[in-house]
């Protein structure tokens, strides 16, 4: 019997993929744009939770959706970008970090970490002030799935969650 891969198993992930050779693609608002318009493009495939776009990385907190992997994600939404980019250069890094999201607290860590990364990169004073972060309010979010026993309201991201003053 084989061993399945660590990311076909279904749950909600916190990953970060870098940009190739960690170019500051996104600094370009362009580019921060179009990456955001992939993620919008490719959503029939996973639930996006929260977000962050830096300069160099991208971190996200996706569920992907029934008999979709994590790897099938990303490899929508990095070649999606890719390709709309239109770029002869490589986007991105190969392959990506990922971390299983195990409860409530975790999840709220994770939406935390990300929003004020831009705040501690000295590109915004507030999060809600950074437009590439799912703080800013741009993107629609999905609730978290209720997973290992929460209650709907402990699992779901709240708007104290989701703005930080």
């Amino acid at each position: 019997m084989t061993t399945p891969q660590r990311t076909a198993q279904p749950g909600t992930f916190f990953v970060t993929t870098a940009c190739y050779q960690r170019r500051r693609l996104f600094q370009v608002d362009r580019n921060a744009q179009l990456f955001l318009e992939t993620l919008e493009h490719y959503r029939t495939h996973f639930h996006l939770h929260a977000f962050v776009v830096m300069p160099d990385h991208v971190h996200l907190l996706i569920t992907p959706r029934e008999m979709v992997t994590l790897e099938r994600v990303m490899q929508y939404i990095k070649g999606g970008f890719s390709h709309r980019l239109e770029s002869k250069m490589s986007a991105w890094q190969k392959g990506f970090a990922d971390h299983r999201i195990r409860n409530a607290e975790e999840f709220a860590m994770r939406v935390e970490y990300m929003h004020q990364n831009p705040v501690k990169a000295h590109l915004v004073e507030r999060a809600e002030a950074y437009a590439w972060s799912s703080a800013a309010g741009k993107l629609v979010l999905d609730r978290w799935p209720v997973q290992m026993g929460t209650s709907a309201a402990e699992a779901a991201p709240t708007s104290s969650l989701l703005r930080h003053s």
